[in-house]
């Protein structure tokens, strides 16, 4: 179902060897700042991370480098960020697990429906001894190391359709749409739906012209990006409990003196706490602001469709590429 990605792995060999070579050079060298971090996000400059972004993460580190970051995937298109760090293209990304598992298919755990339970989960999770080789693996192979994790929300389905939806039963036929990755398509599809891939910059439009059915994403995202004007139902189902990892290129980092990738490593952590309680504070209220908007905002039978999905993942070649024991280890440290 899953077959291996060869131009990926092809991508990874290119890397790793480039990556020795950078490395090589720069033990030769001393240590000279990058004059600027160039970020490149699909995120659009009002949402929480892109703001913790800018207003923590650019003071934090104003005195020996300048933030630049380029949103709405303005600077590459969405879903090429990692593969443009690793070519030396760019500096820094807000990237999703889904995308890393691209390259590193036992990342799929993470993106798995009703896996994660909550914010304080995923910190858990990312600071726990088991991910140390993960993120090793990301930074030798890839050139590429995972700095903080950013809380995205709980994904909940958005719809243009009125029909009620209870069970995953009630979703066949509605083309969902999700980004393009291997992991996001067969989400959409676990919850009975038909995954409709589409960059997140098209889909106010193809709601509006009904090139899809619906969407999903966190409260917050869906607030702004003013999905409520083009849909009609949101149904919470919290199938994924969402982040993004803030990472930087590992060639880039290298140049950054060990005290400058410790308030590096600092402003990541303090832009990403800022906005993981700005983003849990608003999905607090967002459900009766989407409710006066005139949507309906209801919990579907959620039971049934946690079981839709985890038996879904099981029976999938993604599951054979977890790690083994590791899902036992991510629930020990559930909060729930």
């Amino acid at each position: 179902m899953n077959k291996p990605n060869t131009k990926m792995k092809s991508t990874k060999c290119w890397i790793a060897g480039t990556t020795i070579l950078a490395s090589a050079l720069l033990a030769q060298s001393s240590f000279a700042a990058p004059e600027k971090l160039r970020l490149s996000a699909a995120t659009s400059p009002t949402d929480q991370r892109a703001v913790a972004m800018t207003e923590i993460f650019a003071k934090e580190i104003q005195d020996f480098t300048t933030f630049e970051p380029h949103w709405n995937a303005a600077l590459f298109k969405q879903g090429t960020e990692l593969e443009a760090m690793a070519r030396g293209n760019l500096d820094m990304t807000i990237s999703s697990a889904q995308n890393v598992a691209e390259f590193f298919p036992e990342f799929s755990i993470f993106t798995a429906g009703y896996v994660m339970q909550d914010a304080e989960h995923q910190k858990r999770v990312f600071d726990a001894d088991f991910m140390t080789p993960l993120k090793e693996k990301v930074e030798e192979d890839l050139g590429v190391k995972l700095l903080s994790v950013m809380y995205l929300g709980r994904r909940q389905l958005n719809l243009r359709t009125e029909g009620e939806v209870s069970t995953p039963a009630d979703l066949k036929g509605i083309k969902l749409r999700m980004p393009g990755t291997e992991a996001w398509q067969f989400l959409g599809n676990s919850l009975g739906a038909n995954a409709t891939p589409m960059p997140f910059s098209e889909v106010y439009t193809g709601l509006q012209t009904g090139a899809i059915d619906g969407q999903d994403n966190p409260l917050p995202t869906d607030k702004d990006a003013k999905f409520y004007e083009v849909t009609k139902q949101i149904i919470l189902t919290s199938h994924l409990v969402d982040f993004n990892y803030i990472t930087i290129s590992k060639a880039t980092w290298d140049e950054f003196s060990p005290s400058e990738q410790e308030r590096l490593q600092k402003a990541s952590d303090k832009a990403a706490e800022s906005a993981r309680q700005k983003q849990l504070s608003l999905e607090a209220s967002l459900e009766q602001f989407f409710k006066d908007k005139g949507l309906k905002v209801y919990e579907p039978n959620v039971e049934a469709f946690r079981s839709y999905v985890q038996n879904a993942y099981m029976q999938s070649d993604l599951s054979k590429s977890w790690p083994e024991g590791m899902l036992e280890k991510i629930n020990a440290l559930g909060t729930n």
